[in-house]
Formats: C-alpha cells, structure tokens, sequence
C-alpha cells in the first residue's frame, strides 16, 4: 500500500462522516494515535497507517498518490 499522510487521514475520515473515536476503533487503534498522526505530532507503525488506510478505504475512500498535476488527496468512490 501507498504511504498515505496526516492531512489525508484527517480528509477522509471527514469525508466519510467518521470521528477520530470511530476510526479508531474501527481500525483497532487508539484514538491518541489518530489525533497524534492528523496532528503531525507523531508518526505511525506502518501496520497502524495500513489499518487505518484500510478502514477508511472500506469505507468508500480512494487515496490519490501525488504526481506531476499536483499533490495528494482523496476522493470518494462513485
């Protein structure tokens, strides 16, 4: 899986009408280790980011990787 960072977190989890609370526990994480990462205060095991990228994926997320257009982001699945 791609390396996804904070602010793309803190989007999708948005996106898909999840508090940080909800991801958490859906992904079997601790909140803290959300609000650490969304926050820049804190990196995450890549086991932890996966989980997380996972979850929010299952939840309709699509993350886009940066390239010459522009930066990252995300979208929604249709």
């Amino acid at each position: 899986m791609p390396t996804i960072n904070p602010l793309q977190v803190k989007l999708a989890r948005t996106a898909v009408g999840m508090g940080v609370r909800d991801l958490a526990a859906a992904a079997g994480v601790a909140p803290s280790t959300i609000q650490r990462f969304e926050s820049g205060r804190g990196d995450m095991q890549s086991r932890t980011l996966d989980k997380v990228q996972q979850t929010l994926e299952d939840a309709g997320v699509i993350f886009i990787p940066p390239d010459s257009s522009g930066g990252s982001g995300i979208r929604l699945r249709a």
